[in-house]
């Protein structure tokens, strides 16, 4: 390795000019003035002596004397460094030509700056002299001090032509040689600097230096053990700068001899060029402790060398990756590895780093770039690698280990010579899955049938036609989800598969949707005979609507016995079981019974969803069985106590009823009324009109009548036949699923009849065909229409609706309000449910922190909301923690999050599971969390972005300087599409290299 030359010690030349103090006889005179002066100038007080010359030279006759007086004049300027003096040493030669002191002026002009070290002046004033008339001996002196005077200012060339003059000198020769080896030594002419060096090796005060360039000499032409010899004799006589330099020789020189041992005490010592060492000097240490199996402390070497792109950097990160895998850290072996292999300086180095990071990546999971692209990489750049076939095993397993489906497929696609239809076939399936999972049937549907297209296992092929009914089903295609499912059974692999114990029971339900109970109890019963409980709430819910298809058709003991079933397993929905069960008995003439068990519900089940309807079935009941006390006793209690309910106005219609049926007319008459009033463009309030024409007519109180339906804007009684007729076409319509000509028909009534009997309904319907066809801008009016008529059998629909479609369109501030209508009306548990999720999601959205986490809350007590809206309520809390600073409460909710989340939400909570040990200096076990951020959901660009930065402030904490700036600079190429990372990535990278260019030269701080 080349080192910067030490600057020689030079041996002491000091050259001094005196003046002469000894006059010939032509001074000799009797002027005191003179000898006063000349007096001053000898000792030294050259003001006061150019002060009393300049005095003489005026004043005197004597040319010799002004001449002279004018030389000490021009020489005290010169020594007082006076502005001009170098003007008054040429005038007085060339106003003076005859004075003797005429050719000296030049040469005591240089004389004096090369006493005083200042060698360019000197230079000066010798190039003027250089024709004067001199002695041998004054030659000798003149060549060697300007040959000296051009050796400091490294003229070297014309520094040898005046030494080489007096290479011979008994004077000057020694220190001429010395000078002369320095120079062939800088210029890396070592024969020649050995040539000069051995003749003056006995010159004791110029010797003292020669060991360290002869020990540098040797190491440069690769004689290390002279080298060592000579750097170890020269230690104890070298100050600390020296000793520095000695200790590099003698590190370095054991370095090359494989010595690593002893080499690493002396590379220890040495300090650097002013204090800084350099990559190569972080290398050599680094590798000798590698040598030695000493794989820490080498790390701490290696990890040191920053923003290296030669040789010298390739190898020590290729070495550092194989210190990384001895000590267990395959994370930072996969990096050192990645960067290594990024570098073509050795090509052996490259295809070896390549090799190991295509297979960490397969172990550990890459953050970069999907494992396929990794494994792919290696394979066509060395399609001839002895490796090659290893790796392709690892390419066709990485497509479904990696998780990262959809770029397996894509590289699938690119590269058909490496792929095969068989793991297409997984690959597809899993990314259906995945997509599945994540709530987009639509899409998870295109891959279960890309699956399906590549039947080439059997399994696979069984399992992705099961899963393309399941969309099909979600995606209300009933018809398409049976044949799926038909076709699943008939699979020859389907009893081997994981999603066979349940494909009756899908079967059974989706027979259900369409409303074709009897296959629905086929399969329903089939699905039960196979599954005695390993999936309790699958196998409850199955009874359940068993039960309800036997209900429907007419079969109550069977339907009994279902719900039988369903309560005494003590799943959910329990109290529904019981309810259609009390209702059963009503069907099958055990009306006491209905009564009894209606009454059992309503005291056991306060909390539920259905006691509301319980109350007004038995208040009905109690009518039908001339318990008229009874029943309006309990239709009372329930207006009472459910004012919200949809069944309040059935119930005070009913009383009106019960009290028209008893010839209570005016008790009738004040309950009809009321409903007409509190309940307004409902049918219930047409019936009462209708009913209260009949009371005024028997009472003959027909003005009356008349009177008050002038009043009422809601129904048009004169038309009630045509009304009826016309609803009742566009109803078949609708019924039929003739979506265009039911919407054609609803619209048709509504213009004629826009407050008829059947408005409400109407617009519900209208609504309904419009959002079905997709059309959800037209449908928004007639949802309106629908909530704003007070609370109906349509009511929570249609806010459902409204909400999703405002929450489709991101539109936020209209959702709210009709999300906390839904909320308020809700008598469904899901209702609930979906109003409180999100109206937490829009008040998130809308920077409304404090109502999003209330609206959380609320969901998180739901005993009855799943494990994907319990995580988005974790996850909500935790991000509007973040945003107002409540780190305390978002580590906490994170920490819930990250127990039941799926998907990107699993993803998020681990980033922060991560981000908080960094907050409390867990580095280690921040940095595993973003490992497995990056190994199983690396399909999360984002969070696996934001993941590296936080692992590179992890490494740089631990003193890992190489593993922090390498992944900065990875994420700053790699994540351009997330510009917020990346500005945090160049800032932190920023900030670590201003750091480590301090203690590291060859850091640049500006390179980012």
């Amino acid at each position: 390795m080349h080192y910067r030359k030490v600057i020689p010690l030079f041996a002491s030349c000091c050259f001094t000019m005196t003046a002469m103090a000894q006059m010939s006889e032509v001074y000799t005179y009797n002027d005191k003035d003179y000898e006063k002066a000349l007096e001053l100038y000898n000792n030294k007080q050259y003001r006061a002596a150019q002060l009393a010359f300049e005095k003489v030279k005026m004043q005197t006759k004597d040319e010799e004397v002004e001449a002279n007086s004018a030389y000490y004049v021009a020489g005290s300027a010169i020594r007082l460094e006076q502005l001009g003096a170098d003007k008054l040493m040429e005038n007085f030669v060339r106003n003076y030509p005859t004075s003797t002191k005429r050719n000296t002026a030049y040469i005591d002009a240089g004389d004096y700056y090369f006493s005083n070290g200042k060698y360019p002046q000197a230079l000066k004033w010798y190039s003027k002299a250089e024709d004067q008339g001199m002695s041998a001996k004054e030659r000798d002196a003149f060549n060697f001090k300007k040959g000296y005077a051009l050796f400091t200012v490294k003229r070297y060339a014309d520094a040898k032509t005046y030494l080489n003059r007096v290479a011979t000198s008994e004077e000057y020769g020694p220190r001429a040689k010395y000078y002369l080896g320095y120079m062939a030594y800088e210029g890396d002419d070592y024969n020649e600097a050995n040539q000069y060096f051995e003749q003056v090796s006995g010159e004791e005060e110029l010797s003292k230096n020669l060991s360290y360039y002869q020990a540098d000499m040797n190491f440069k032409a690769g004689k290390f053990e002279e080298a060592i010899r000579l750097a170890k004799e020269q230690l104890p006589k070298s100050g600390p700068n020296e000793v520095s330099e000695l200790n590099k020789i003698i590190g370095e020189s054991y370095f090359n001899l494989k010595q690593y041992e002893a080499a690493v005490p002396y590379l220890k010592a040495y300090k650097g060029k002013q204090g800084k060492w350099n990559n190569t000097d972080f290398y050599q240490l680094g590798y000798a402790y590698y040598k030695q199996d000493d794989y820490e402390n080498a790390i701490s070497q290696f990890n040191k060398i920053v923003g290296g792109n030669d040789f010298v950097a390739q190898n020590a990160y290729y070495h550092l990756a194989e210190c990384y895998l001895k000590t267990d850290k395959k994370q930072q072996a996969l990096n050192a590895f990645r960067n290594a292999s990024q570098m073509d300086f050795d090509e052996r180095i490259q295809e070896d780093a390549l090799l190991n990071y295509a297979r960490l990546s397969y172990d550990i999971g890459n953050p970069y770039q999907s494992v396929p692209e990794v494994l792919l990489s290696f394979i066509e750049k060395y399609p001839g690698s002895g490796y090659k076939q290893e790796i392709e095993g690892l390419l066709v397993d990485s497509y479904v280990t990696s998780k990262d489906y959809d770029a397996a497929l894509q590289v699938l696609q690119k590269n058909n010579s490496y792929s095969n239809k068989e793991t297409y076939q997984k690959v597809a399936f899993y990314r259906g899955v995945e997509l599945f999972r994540d709530g987009k049937y639509e899409e998870a549907g295109e891959y279960f049938d890309k699956s399906a297209k590549e039947p080439q296992n059997r399994n696979y092929l069984a399992r992705a036609i099961y899963w393309r009914g399941e969309t099909a089903y979600l995606s209300n295609k009933y018809d398409q989800a049976i044949v799926d499912f038909k076709d699943f059974i008939n699979s020859p692999a389907a009893p081997v598969t994981p999603e066979y114990d349940r494909v009756n029971y899908q079967l059974g339900y989706t027979y259900f949707k369409q409303k074709n109970y009897d296959q629905a109890i086929t399969y329903l019963e089939r699905y039960l005979e196979d599954n005695t409980g390993q999936d309790r709430e699958r196998v409850s819910d199955a009874w359940l609507r068993l039960g309800d298809s036997y209900f429907v058709v007419g079969k109550y003991w069977p339907a009994m016995e279902a719900y039988n079933k369903a309560i005494a397993m003590k799943e959910a929905h329990t109290d529904y079981a019981h309810f259609q069960k009390a209702i059963s008995y009503g069907f099958v003439d055990r009306t006491p019974t209905k009564i009894e068990e209606l009454d059992k519900f309503i005291k056991n089940y306060p909390d539920s969803d259905l006691r509301d309807d319980a109350m007004y079935e038995l208040g009905n009941t109690y009518v039908a069985q001339n318990q008229v006390s009874a029943g309006v006793g309990i239709y009372n209690r329930l207006i009472k106590e459910y004012p919200l309910s949809p069944y309040v106005p059935k119930s005070m219609l009913r009383e009106g009823l019960v009290y028209y049926n008893a010839e209570e007319n005016d008790k009738a008459l004040e309950k009809f009324r009321s409903v007409v009033n509190y309940y307004p463009d409902t049918p219930e309030a047409l019936q009462a009109v209708s009913t209260a024409k009949l009371i005024y007519v028997d009472m003959g109180r027909v003005d009356e009548y008349a009177s008050w339906v002038k009043g009422l804007d809601f129904v048009e009684v004169t038309d009630a036949e045509l009304d009826n007729a016309t609803f009742e076409s566009a109803e078949k319509q609708y019924a039929q699923n003739n979506t265009a000509e039911a919407i054609k028909g609803f619209e048709a009534y509504l213009n004629k009849f826009p407050k008829g009997l059947h408005a409400l309904e109407a617009h519900f319907y209208t609504a309904q065909s419009y959002f079905l066809k997709g059309d959800k801008a037209r449908a928004v009016s007639h949802y309106e229409k629908v909530t704003e008529q007070g609370r109906n059998e349509f009511t929570e629909q249609s806010l459902t609706r409204l909400g999703q479609i405002f929450l489709d369109e991101d539109n936020y501030r209209k959702a709210i309000p009709v999300l906390k209508q839904l909320e308020e009306v809700s008598g469904s548990s899901q209702n609930l449910i979906f109003a409180r999720s999100n109206l937490m999601k829009a008040n998130y959205e809308l920077k409304n922190y404090p109502e999003a986490i209330r609206y959380a809350q609320e969901v998180l007590r739901n005993d009855n909301t799943d494990n994907r809206i319990k995580s988005d309520a974790h996850t909500m809390i935790a991000r509007a923690a973040i945003e107002t600073g409540d780190e305390a409460a978002a580590k906490k909710a994170y920490a819930e999050v990250g127990k039941i989340a799926t998907g990107s939400l699993a993803a998020e909570a681990l980033y922060y599971d991560a981000y908080f040990k960094n907050k409390e200096g867990a580095y280690e076990a921040s940095n595993k969390s973003i490992q497995k951020l990056a190994s199983d959901y690396s399909g999360y660009k984002e969070f696996g972005a934001k993941g590296l930065v936080l692992m590179a402030k992890n490494f740089y904490a631990m003193d890992d300087a190489f593993q922090a700036t390498y992944i900065l600079e990875s994420v700053i190429n790699n994540f351009e599409d997330y510009p917020d990372v990346v500005l945090e990535a160049r800032n932190e990278l920023s900030r670590i290299k201003g750091e480590e260019a301090k203690r590291n030269s060859s850091v640049n701080p500006n390179n980012n």
